[in-house]
């Protein structure tokens, strides 16, 4: 009893004092440096689970290698082999939640991109195997939501920060959620509207394959049962309508005409190439008809 009590509150103290980010420091990359050359390999699971969640600490570091290529990287391996106890899945999910809902002034940091990026690998895994609460789902999708509809900052690659790609790995996240059984109607009804709001900006030219990222969510939310023929003729017609302003040419009705293309064509071709007969009777009439208005 005392050894089940002594675990017990060694987790708890682990879960509360990683809830809150922490310093990445030049130890960190050191140890995800050795780890990744060993094929993220450990003999040892206690090691990997505090390894992970000193990973966690450095999604906001300006070191694109560590960042991207050592952190986010083994996060996601840890997550896709099923490496990763529920208590450390836990601590992660907590603390990618408060990164994501950080205040607007933090938008322009690196953090929030790799923190809903992290989500979506989180997600992957209640997937694959439900760990997740419907609470837990429904906190996500909310979060990821609202961070998608607010998000202002286009950023994608540059050649000495690397990656941001906040609408790329948002979009990454909705993809996983489309993809998840037991999100429900009300949940797809959101992330859809959230999906709209960023298809076609007015104030950014799409360069890094947002389009395609972004239309492959939809394309999963389309194969769920929450949606029929009439409400994707509606929301082709209400997103073209937002998209497609009257008037003289200009800089943002270009890129808004741009970014629409770079939306529907990658999805027309999808549906079209679709073993899937219900999706095809639902999408590919209003694809069309939203395509011509684009043309």
């Amino acid at each position: 009893m005392r050894r089940l009590i002594s675990s017990f509150c060694l987790l708890t103290f682990m879960f509360t004092a990683t809830t809150a980010f922490a310093d990445c420091d030049e130890s960190s990359k050191q140890e995800l440096k050795s780890a990744k050359s060993a094929g993220w390999k450990f003999d040892d699971d206690g090691k990997r689970q505090n390894l992970a969640l000193a990973a966690a600490d450095c999604l906001g570091t300006t070191d694109a290698e560590l960042r991207d290529e050592l952190a986010f990287e083994g996060l996601s391996a840890w997550m896709r082999t099923e490496k990763l106890t529920l208590p450390t899945l836990t601590a992660l999910r907590i603390k990618m939640l408060n990164a994501v809902q950080a205040p607007a002034a933090e938008e322009s940091s690196f953090l929030r991109p790799f923190a809903i990026l992290t989500l979506a690998e989180l997600v992957r895994v209640d997937r694959k195997k439900a760990y997740l609460s419907t609470q837990e789902r429904v906190d996500i999708v909310n979060a990821a939501s609202h961070y998608l509809s607010n998000l202002h900052d286009y950023r994608g690659f540059d050649e000495k920060e690397g990656w941001r790609h906040g609408i790329a790995h948002s979009a990454d996240l909705m993809l996983q959620l489309a993809m998840n059984p037991a999100i429900e109607k009300a949940q797809h009804e959101t992330m859809l509207a959230a999906i709209a709001s960023q298809v076609a900006p007015a104030s950014h030219f799409y360069q890094y394959g947002e389009g395609v990222r972004l239309m492959t969510a939809v394309y999963y939310l389309a194969k769920t049962p929450s949606f029929n023929k009439r409400d994707w003729d509606l929301w082709f017609n209400k997103l073209v309508e937002k998209s497609i302003q009257p008037g003289p040419y200009n800089q943002a009705r270009l890129a808004q005409r741009h970014n629409l293309s770079a939306f529907l064509l990658p999805l027309y071709f999808s549906v079209r190439e679709s073993s899937d007969p219900a999706l095809k009777e639902n999408l590919l009439p209003a694809l069309r008809d939203a395509l011509h208005k684009v043309n």
